[in-house]
């Protein structure tokens, strides 16, 4: 079994797609209408796990407060310097153990967005 993708219903699907796109880095795969009003976009590299976007949801989405997605980084001072110059405040850095740190910040539709380091 292979983990494929995760569903985000989103409330703005160019604003989402804009985020998900230019800050997290990941590239459309595929876009396609899914009936009257509905579009859907699938992000993400080749082989890897996608974030799949449905524009056109009713009602505000909904994301419980203990639920994340994790993007692994090469550099979170890099990171940390891109979000602030697009305007993001990264927030403050954890390290739950020393071999990782880690800080979060939100999407347009309020789910938690982490951005790790493996410092090894």
């Amino acid at each position: 079994m292979r983990f494929a993708h995760v569903t985000i219903s989103v409330k703005d699907l160019e604003e989402s797609l804009g985020f998900y796109n230019t800050v997290v880095g990941l590239p459309v795969t595929r876009r396609f209408s899914a009936g009257p009003g509905r579009e859907i976009v699938f992000l993400g590299k080749e082989g890897e796990t996608e974030v799949e976007l449905i524009g056109g949801a009713r009602g505000e989405p909904s994301f419980g407060q203990d639920i994340s997605l994790g993007f692994e980084v090469e550099s979170l001072d890099r990171t940390m310097q891109f979000l602030r110059d697009k305007g993001i405040d990264p927030g403050e850095v954890q390290s739950p153990n020393p071999s990782v740190k880690m800080i979060f910040i939100r999407d347009p539709n309020g789910l938690r967005i982490q951005f790790l380091e493996q410092t090894r």
